[in-house]
């Protein structure tokens, strides 16, 4: 695997943190953990795609838990979903699948997922860990 330029490693990092930023329940900032955890992902040659489908999964999920489950507390780090994207590298589902989970995201995210597709937001790179 041929490695990418600086500029596309830049493009594919701001990419997967904006992804996970976008989300609800996720800080208003990246770490430089989760940034890491990006370029790991890049290097590893994890498709794009594939990590918008986990990250949208795995909300999903914490979403859509039985009526009356304990609150779950928010998401802290990008690590919170690195199980799911393990699961989806193991167990691969269609392209398609995004535009199903996004749909079924929308009730929840509101104006984010929606913004996120015509104006990706700035990824701050930081050392705080202010979380909402």
């Amino acid at each position: 695997m041929n490695p990418l330029p600086n500029t596309d490693l830049d493009q594919y990092v701001q990419t997967v943190l904006t992804l996970y930023l976008e989300l609800p329940e996720t800080p208003l900032r990246a770490t430089p953990q989760d940034q890491m955890q990006a370029r790991q992902l890049q290097q590893r040659g994890v498709p794009l795609m594939l990590i918008e489908s986990a990250l949208l999964l795995a909300s999903l999920r914490r979403f859509l838990r039985p009526p009356g489950s304990l609150p779950l507390s928010p998401i802290r780090s990008f690590a919170y979903f690195q199980p799911v994207i393990e699961e989806l590298l193991h167990n691969p589902v269609p392209d398609s699948y995004v535009e199903y989970l996004r749909h079924k995201m929308k009730p929840f995210a509101g104006e984010k997922i929606s913004r996120q597709k015509q104006h990706p937001a700035k990824v701050q790179k930081t050392t705080d860990s202010d979380d909402r």
